[in-house]
C-alpha cells in the first residue's frame, strides 16, 4: 500500500511538473488564452436572451425591429441559400456599451507583402490575433513594431466562434443598414457552414463573396429590383468593386516594387520608395471617394506614419484578393446556381 501511494504521488508530481514546465515554456500563450477565456466568459455571462429583450419596455420598438430583422435574414440564409442553421447563433444580445468588443492585431514584413501567421490549436492559422483587452492588443502591437514589422490595429465587427459556441448579436450590429447587416450575417453563417482550415485568406474571401451575393439576393427578394433598398446596395457594391480592384492591383504592384529592392539599399532609401508609392495608392483611393462624396482630397496632407503600411494591405488581401476568383467559378462553372456552388465548396473544403 505504501509503495502504491509513492507511485501515485510520483506520477502526480511528474504530471504537475510537466504541466508547470509547459506553462512556463508557453507563458505568453498561457496568459493570452486565459485573457481570451475570460473575455469569452464575460460575453457569455452578460448576454440577454432575445425573448427577454423583445419583452423589455425599456428597449425601443426600432431596436426590437432590428433584432427581428436579424432573425429574418438568418431564416432567409438557411431556407433560400442553404447555409447551416445553428440554433445557438444570434439568440442572445450583448450590449457593448459603445465600445469595441474585439481588437485585431496584424503584423507584416516591412518590404514584402507577407503577413505574420498566428497559429492556434484546433482552428489553425490566422493572419491576425484577436484580443478582448485593448491594453494587451497595444502591447502585442508594440512587440511586433520593435521587431521591425509593419503593424495594424483593427476592430472586429462581429463575434464569431465558427459556429462552435453560442454567438450573440452585438449591439453595434443593430445600427447597420439592412444591406450591410444582411451581408455581415450571411458572411458569419458561411463560416459556420464551410470551415477552411489553415487558409484564412481563402476563408474570408469566400465568406465575403457569399455575404455580398446573399445580401443582394435577399434585398431583391424582399423589396424588388426597382426598390430604393436594392438599388442603393447595388450602387454601393459597384463603388466597392472599383475600390477593391484599385487596392488589389496596387497591392500586387507594391509587392513587385519590393522585389526590385537590392541588399545594398538602406532602409531609409527603401522606405522612401515604399511610401512614395503608397502615397500614390492613397491619392487614387482618395479620388475615388471624392467622386462619390464630392469631398476634397486629404491624402497630400498625410505624413508617412499616417499612411497605411503592409499590415493594412495584407489585411485587405485577406478579405478581398480572391473575390473575382469565386465570382468566376460561380458564374461560369455553375451558371449562377448557388445550391450547386455551395455543395461544390463543401466538398472542396471538407
Amino acid at each position: 500500500m505504501k509503495n502504491l501511494f509513492k507511485k501515485k504521488r510520483y506520477w502526480v508530481l511528474t504530471f504537475l511538473g510537466l504541466l508547470s514546465g509547459i506553462v512556463l515554456w508557453q507563458w505568453n500563450w498561457t496568459i493570452y488564452l486565459y485573457a481570451q477565456a475570460k473575455g469569452g466568459l464575460n460575453v457569455a455571462f452578460n448576454t440577454r436572451p432575445l425573448s427577454e429583450v423583445l419583452k423589455d419596455p425599456n428597449v425601443s420598438d426600432s431596436l426590437k425591429a432590428r433584432i427581428r430583422l436579424i432573425g429574418e435574414i438568418k431564416r432567409y440564409a438557411t431556407d433560400s441559400l442553404g447555409l447551416k442553421d445553428n440554433p445557438d447563433v444570434y439568440q442572445t444580445l450583448f450590449d457593448q456599451q459603445g465600445k469595441p468588443l474585439v481588437y485585431l492585431v496584424t503584423a507584416a514584413e516591412p518590404y514584402k507583402m507577407e503577413a505574420v501567421e498566428f497559429h492556434f490549436p484546433i482552428i489553425g492559422n490566422f493572419t491576425y490575433k484577436g484580443f478582448f483587452d485593448s491594453t494587451m492588443a497595444a502591447q502585442e502591437l508594440k512587440i511586433w513594431q520593435q521587431k521591425g514589422y509593419d503593424t495594424d490595429l483593427g476592430q472586429g465587427i462581429a463575434y464569431s466562434t465558427l459556429g462552435w459556441l453560442p454567438e450573440p448579436i452585438l449591439s453595434s450590429m443593430l445600427f447597420y443598414s439592412e444591406g450591410k447587416l444582411a451581408s455581415l450575417i450571411i458572411h458569419e453563417m458561411t463560416h459556420g457552414t464551410i470551415f477552411v482550415k489553415n487558409e484564412h485568406e481563402t476563408s474570408e474571401n469566400l465568406a465575403n463573396f457569399i455575404g455580398e451575393y446573399g445580401a443582394k439576393r435577399y434585398l431583391k427578394a424582399k423589396y424588388g429590383n426597382e426598390s430604393d433598398e436594392y438599388q442603393k446596395f447595388v450602387r454601393g457594391k459597384t463603388w466597392r468593386k472599383v475600390l477593391v480592384t484599385h487596392l488589389n492591383k496596387s497591392t500586387l504592384t507594391l509587392d513587385s516594387l519590393y522585389k526590385t529592392f537590392k541588399p545594398e539599399y538602406s532602409n531609409k532609401y527603401k522606405d522612401s520608395l515604399k511610401y512614395t508609392f503608397i502615397r500614390k495608392i492613397v491619392a487614387k483611393e482618395d479620388s475615388i471617394y471624392a467622386q462619390l462624396s464630392h469631398k476634397p482630397l486629404l491624402s497630400n496632407k498625410l505624413k508617412n506614419e499616417d499612411l497605411p503600411n503592409n499590415a493594412y494591405f495584407v489585411s485587405f488581401k485577406t478579405y478581398h484578393s480572391k473575390q473575382n476568383e469565386f465570382e468566376q467559378i460561380f458564374e461560369k462553372q455553375f451558371r449562377g446556381d448557388f445550391r450547386k456552388f455551395l455543395e461544390y465548396l463543401k466538398k472542396r473544403f471538407e
